[in-house]
């Protein structure tokens, strides 16, 4: 299985250290993390940051390609609630269609069910 954060996800596992624990327990570490996750969950000053960055750095940041930005529009678009959907939240779908066993963790469960039931993959999502 392989996890897939959302800056809801990624900010809920850097406030609860024992997440990790237990994401290490059920074979979902280390995490993929879309590179404009990052832009939802930091604010630039590095004190504030902290934690976060600590579990960034244990995560496996990918980059956003042509490709999957298409992929999460055509995703948004399909839920018919594109104006009141993150793109943000596309975006993870959209990385985690193309894993194995994806797998995830959001704060924003109901956004990511709608998006993940537009795939043509099983995705699994978690609350944070």
């Amino acid at each position: 299985m392989t996890a897939v954060l959302d800056s809801g996800g990624l900010s809920a596992i850097a406030r609860e250290r024992e997440t990790v624990a237990t994401l290490i327990s059920r074979g979902l570490w280390p995490p993929e993390v879309p590179a404009v996750v990052l832009v939802e969950c930091l604010t630039g000053d590095h004190r504030r940051d902290h934690a976060t960055n600590r579990v960034i750095d244990l995560c496996m940041v990918r980059e956003v390609s042509e490709t999957m930005s298409r992929r999460a529009a055509t995703l948004r678009t399909r839920t018919g609630r594109a104006a009141s959907i993150s793109a943000v939240d596309a975006v993870v779908v959209a990385l985690a269609e193309g894993l194995e066993n994806p797998t995830v963790i959001t704060s924003d469960e109901h956004d990511v069910r709608d998006l993940s039931a537009q795939s043509n993959r099983a995705i699994r999502v978690l609350n944070a």
